[in-house]
């Protein structure tokens, strides 16, 4: 079965009573543990808590489960109320060798039903939800033993006939079949990118070549994906299919790209590598074979369980809460289905897939790479992990794979606001080309390089550093062209023999390549395919879900507010927390999600006097209540007229002296630092498909522009008018924004407390209205 999260909760804010057969459920985290493993737990308890459903808390997994007592306990709103920022899992997870007999499983199942739970909310990997399977589809036998032998559990036994479960994948392997991403993997993924950046400044120094190992037993996409987003030289994965003699290839390539000017190389390879035949591979092999082979000083490198330390990153918080609070509609919603599922995000949609077909299908991959039958486990992967594939495998050889076939040239150029990812962008759309054999050139500052003849050459070995730089090499400056700008691009164009362009950019570079475009008629010269690439962090770019930098913005919005948090102790505050996003809400609204705040105001909706009223009455009882500390996220256009400073001041005046109130304008701090590895990945992907599409226009002889994007999780494009047509003009966002979709979900978990308790309302729907929000 397939549920689209959008579908399910458009203008859901009071779901209707039903008479559900789900009133008390339990949650608990197994296997390794995952960042973003309590941000799913917080999702669940308090999701269920507002649907008027008693949850359980299971401390340290399977182990805890059978072992009963305390720890079992109840968890009510407050208990999850930070926990979003933390590393691990405060539910703690344990491995439990007890559980693997029956006899351990029907204690399990006692505990279970000495405390009414109907339904059990997984969260882990592989192992985890295999055990939650079992478990539920032993359940009848379980009833029928303890039924005879423990009669006074019999009323219990006859109300629950079956035992419902609903897994979360959580994972850095991100092995897991029916998700696109578990719960986990961006964390670690940034943890690897970062490792590596760190890494590459002193391999730069000494001039040496590092070995990295990640993790990923069976599944490669952490190294992959890392070697990626870092321009690495080599990758050893355990989905890649190796030649018999691949050593010799690898040491070819690396002395190669050394005599070409590379003097520092990074290797990748995840735990699970194998060769050809199927043994594991080791990394410090690797290491050695390097060093005899080419006679120089390698250092290896095993990152372990770095990898899943830490706060989880933005988006594997917002996952997790999209996650958590699907699990527990789907067994509220539908009492007569026997839920044994999966939830997983595919395509940015939750979806639920059963748990039978989740375990399998992994399983099976697993075999396959064991096996020797690589191309097959690719294929099992999915099209995106080998399109991801292709592209790193293009972009890690040591040159072009083919030489310039005559002077035509491609410009690529990044403008409007800088944007983190831009670099990243503007590197693997110019190796792409280059390895197609297309020369390329950078315009300096947009157009402003095309006008005046500043064009510097792209090459090859330089690029692959740009990958984590910040902002542009190239410069983005905003500047609007005059009658006479114009002719002199033309003369530009024809000189430098440009046969395309690549712009990189935000809502200003989409409007000065469609003013280019109105030129064609006096200027032949500007009758040449354009690709656009969508870079702003503001997220308001029509054509795409997400642009190149708005996950970077994120985060440091996230960091910043967690930040905010660690002084909570010393006094209770208030604090409004200004974000950018200029018209549009994304980075407001998804950094109230993600880093806890309790409210958000937002363009899209605004702010009225009446919701002010309600806030600070809200706010007042949020403190009697014991909180210490309460953050409204507020986007800088979110009111002409009530300003952060003026919420500060309204507030603070309010307060009567029972609280403090502090305003935080973030500012550019938003837009700075190294991109994290969503936005590089992100930008790869866009780069790599507009610049395919670009090779298929130059050769077609067509003056096409296309805005490409990433829609439902698949790079598209559209003609640059019909992009347009999406954008609402007037407030420079798209007319239909899926973030808005998120409302419920955000609204849910941000509140200071439930709507219910024990299926009752307890907050008047008046005083809750969603506007607030």
């Amino acid at each position: 079965m397939r549920w689209k999260l959008t579908d399910r909760f458009a203008g859901l804010f009071f779901p209707k009573e039903k008479a559900a057969m789900i009133k008390t459920l339990a949650v608990m985290t197994s296997g390794g543990d995952s960042p973003g493993m309590n941000a799913a737990v917080r999702a669940v308890v308090r999701r269920a808590l507002d649907r008027g459903v008693r949850v359980y808390g299971i401390y340290y997994g399977y182990d805890g489960l059978l072992r009963g007592g305390d720890l079992i306990k109840p968890l009510n709103w407050e208990d999850v109320g930070n926990v979003l920022q933390r590393g691990g899992t405060f539910l703690g997870t344990a491995r439990c060798e007890q559980f693997k007999t029956v006899e351990g499983r029907r204690r399990a199942v006692e505990n279970i039903l000495e405390r009414g739970i109907e339904a059990l909310v997984v969260i882990g990997g592989d192992g985890s939800l295999t055990g939650g399977l079992l478990l539920a589809n032993e359940w009848p036998e379980h009833l029928e033993k303890i039924a005879s032998a423990r009669p006074e559990l019999q009323p219990i036994v006859e109300k629950i006939p079956t035992l419902q479960i609903m897994g979360l994948p959580g994972s850095i392997d991100n092995d897991l079949s029916g998700t696109d991403m578990a719960i986990g993997v961006d964390t670690a993924l940034n943890h690897i990118v970062h490792a590596i950046d760190d890494l590459s400044s002193t391999a730069a120094s000494h001039q040496r070549t590092f070995v990295i190992e990640t993790m990923g037993r069976n599944c490669g996409y952490l190294a992959l994906a890392g070697a990626l987003a870092t321009g690495a030289s080599w990758m050893l994965i355990p989905e890649c299919s190796l030649e018999l003699h691949w050593h010799q290839r690898m040491v070819e390539c690396l002395d190669k790209a050394c005599k070409t000017g590379r003097r520092h190389q990074m290797v990748v390879i995840a735990e699970g590598a194998r060769h050809p035949d199927g043994l594991r591979m080791e990394s410090g092999e690797v290491r050695k074979i390097l060093a005899e082979k080419l006679g120089i000083e390698v250092r290896l490198t095993v990152l372990g369980h770095i990898q899943r330390g830490g706060a989880p990153s933005a988006f594997d918080r917002i996952l997790s809460a999209r996650l958590g609070v699907a699990a527990v509609d789907l067994l509220v919603d539908e009492p007569d289905v026997v839920h044994r599922h999966m939830v997983g995000i595919q395509k940015n949609r939750v979806v639920s897939t059963p748990l039978i077909e989740v375990i399998e299908k992994s399983r099976e991959i697993q075999r396959l790479i064991e096996s020797g039958d690589f191309s097959k486990a690719r294929e099992l992967r999915g099209e995106a992990f080998r399109s991801m594939l292709e592209l790193a495998e293009s972009l890690t050889a040591a040159c072009p794979s083919q030489k310039s076939a005559g002077q035509d040239r491609v410009v690529i150029m990044t403008g409007g606001a800088d944007s983190p990812g831009m670099n990243a962008a503007l590197s693997i759309a110019a190796r792409r080309l280059l390895d197609r054999g297309v020369s390329v050139l950078g315009s300096k500052d947009e157009f402003y390089g095309l006008t005046h003849g500043d064009l510097i050459d792209l090459e090859w070995n330089d690029l692959a550093g740009w990958m984590g730089h910040p902002s542009s090499d190239i410069g983005t400056a905003r500047s609007s062209q005059v009658r006479e700008d114009f002719g002199k691009i033309a003369e530009n164009i024809a000189k430098f023999n440009i046969k395309a362009i690549i712009a990189i950019g935000g809502l200003d570079t989409y409007r000065h390549v469609q003013r280019f475009i109105e030129m064609r008629a006096h200027f032949a010269e500007f009758n040449i395919p354009v690709a656009l690439v969508p870079a702003s962090i503001d997220n308001n770019l029509p054509g795409s879900d997400l642009c190149v930098g708005s996950d970077t913005a994120l985060n440091n919005i996230v960091e910043a507010v967690d930040k905010i948090r660690d002084t909570a102790g010393a006094t209770r505050r208030a604090f409004i927390v200004e974000t950018m996003g200029k018209e549009c809400g994304f980075l407001a609204a998804m950094s109230a999600l993600a880093a806890g705040a309790e409210k958000a105001y937002l363009p899209e909706t605004g702010i009225s006097l009446a919701e002010l009223n309600r806030d600070v009455s809200e706010l007042r009882r949020s403190f009697e209540s014991g909180n210490r500390m309460v953050i409204y996220m507020r986007n800088e256009d979110a009111s002409r007229h009530y300003t952060t400073d003026f919420l500060r001041r309204l507030l603070e005046e309010e307060s009567k002296d029972e609280f403090e109130v502090r305003s935080v304008v973030l500012g550019h701090v938003q837009r700075g630092g190294s991109p994290t590895a969503f936005d590089r990945i992100l930008a790869g992907r866009i780069s790599a498909g507009a610049v395919d599409a670009l090779l298929e226009l130059m050769k077609n002889g067509s003056n096409e522009v296309l805005a490409f994007g990433l829609k439902d999780g698949a790079v598209v494009s559209c003609p640059l008018s019909e992009a347009l047509d999406q954008l609402d003009a007037t407030h420079g966002r798209p007319k239909v924004q899926w973030f808005m979709d998120l409302f419920p979900v955000i609204h849910s978990l941000v509140k200071s407390r439930p709507y219910r308790r024990d299926g009752v309302e307890i907050v008047d729907k008046e005083a809750a209205d969603p506007q607030l929000f």
